[in-house]
């Protein structure tokens, strides 16, 4: 007898399904859950929001605090003896924390990715190198300045290829996004090499990878600008919110101008501490990403969890990519720098796509949270083969700006990165949420081994 499956861990179409047969579900004596056997997990998965499921009293108090001032934007309020400002301190603690001199406070991580690449002078018809596998946001940051992205292909790292990233520069390249893709960082090294010698800066996109580090250096702190998101889903959070960091002065100047559409009016003091800089740059018009008091005073009191949260989840990890490996079935995902891995997922990869649909849902049925990255016909936002809109090169205008600026065609399909495909479909996901207990861990541990010494 069969036994038919879902396909896929989490969305699936009754339509579509797969088969387990008896002589691949026993191990040990024990049958795979998915073939009527016990559920290794006594509990189920806690919601992955690392930073949100830990709100509680302090951020309560910060958000009120800030009620009772009344000033809800850093620059005035209706009591203008209160001077202090929530977003100055937040700017101030989160570049202390990653290694850098400057940090400005946006209402989005998309937010902070449009006004990084603004700051860096990224404009019509400059192309811009991102990886196949990113959220959405990252090649539509480049789109809103009017770059052209150029979708290139990741390794078994999930993260830029080196290889690809050289094989895509052309003479219009400006700049580099590596994107440290589900909490691990990119290799730098590579990439900052392949940006000295083609003269092109680099704009880091951390937004899933707050409080990792490569080589011994806070993401974000490495390119020429970095930017992190705040939004719900992410290691720390505040609801939505953006932070970008730089060492140069000259790019935070411009980064404030365009974060501000009223950035001339604040005078030199906020624009840039030291004068040479609002002497030697002038001001432009901007946009309005700046971020409120509220969000702020959020950010600062997750930022004290920061450490916490990566701690443990690092801890976890280590422990089911330890049970993954002594199975010796599968290959699992390289990290360039393993002690620097923000540790908010784990993922391996098996022989085939069936196979990773078949171990993904039998971990399913033990009560493990696994699943397929990419599954063909099913949508995810985070994969470019599902960027329709921008594969289809539609924009808001009828003069098809800023596709009309570029400088030597371009054309996007499904299939140009048959690598990341092929990487994704066979790529089975773990969240690796803080909240798990030791006894969550240990049973997950359990379940792979258990499914994988039977399917793999």
């Amino acid at each position: 007898m069969l036994v038919s499956v879902p396909t896929f861990a989490q969305r699936w179409s009754p339509a579509e399904v797969v088969t387990v047969a008896p002589s691949d579900v026993l191990t040990g004596g024990a049958p795979l859950a998915v073939n009527g056997g016990p559920k290794s997990r006594t509990r189920p998965e806690p919601p992955m929001f690392p930073g949100g499921m830990e709100i509680g009293d302090a951020e309560r108090a910060a958000v009120l605090d800030v009620l009772d001032s009344k000033r809800l934007i850093r620059f005035y309020g209706p009591d203008d003896t209160i001077t202090y400002s929530a977003v100055d301190t937040f700017e101030q603690r989160f570049a202390e924390r990653m290694g850098t001199p400057y940090a400005l406070g946006l209402t989005s991580g998309t937010a902070a990715l449009i006004t990084g690449l603004a700051a860096l002078g990224i404009g019509p018809g400059d192309e811009v190198i991102v990886p196949a596998y990113t959220f959405v946001a990252s090649p539509s940051a480049v789109l809103a300045v009017g770059g052209i992205p150029v979708i290139t292909e990741v390794d078994d790292t999930l993260t830029l290829d080196p290889a690809a990233v050289r094989a895509n520069i052309t003479p219009h390249t400006r700049a580099i996004m590596p994107v440290h893709m589900r909490g691990v960082p990119s290799q730098m090294d590579e990439l900052q090499a392949i940006a000295r010698e083609h003269n092109l800066v680099i704009i880091e996109d951390a937004a899933q990878a707050c409080g990792a580090s490569y080589k011994g250096r806070p993401v974000g702190s490495i390119g020429e600008v970095g930017c992190f998101s705040l939004q719900m889903h992410k290691v720390i959070t505040t609801g939505e919110g953006g932070m970008l960091l730089t060492s140069n002065a000259e790019t935070l100047f411009r980064a404030k101008c365009f974060h501000d559409s009223a950035s001339e009016w604040r005078g030199a003091a906020w624009q840039d501490p030291d004068p040479a800089v609002r002497a030697t740059f002038q001001a432009f018009p901007g946009m309005n990403f700046r971020m409120p008091e509220i969000t702020a005073a959020l950010g600062s009191v997750q930022l004290d969890r920061l450490n916490g949260l990566v701690g443990r989840m690092r801890t976890h990890k280590a422990v089911l990519r330890a049970a993954v490996a002594a199975t010796k079935r599968v290959e699992l995902r390289r990290l360039p720098d393993a002690h620097g891995d923000a540790a908010i997922a784990m993922i391996f990869f098996t022989e085939t796509p069936l196979l990773a649909q078949r171990v993904a849902q039998a971990l399913v049925a033990e009560g493990v949270g696994a699943r397929v990255l990419y599954v063909e016909g099913q949508h995810d936002w985070h994969i470019y083969a599902c960027w329709r809109d921008i594969l289809a090169k539609r924009t808001w205008n009828a003069a098809g700006y800023p596709f009309s600026m570029a400088r030597r065609p371009i054309e996007y399909d499904a299939n140009m990165c048959p690598q990341t495909l092929s990487l994704l479909q066979r790529a089975v996901h773990l969240d690796v949420s803080p909240r798990l207990s030791a006894q969550d861990v240990e049973e997950t541990a359990g379940a792979l081994h258990k499914v994988l010494t039977a399917l793999c």
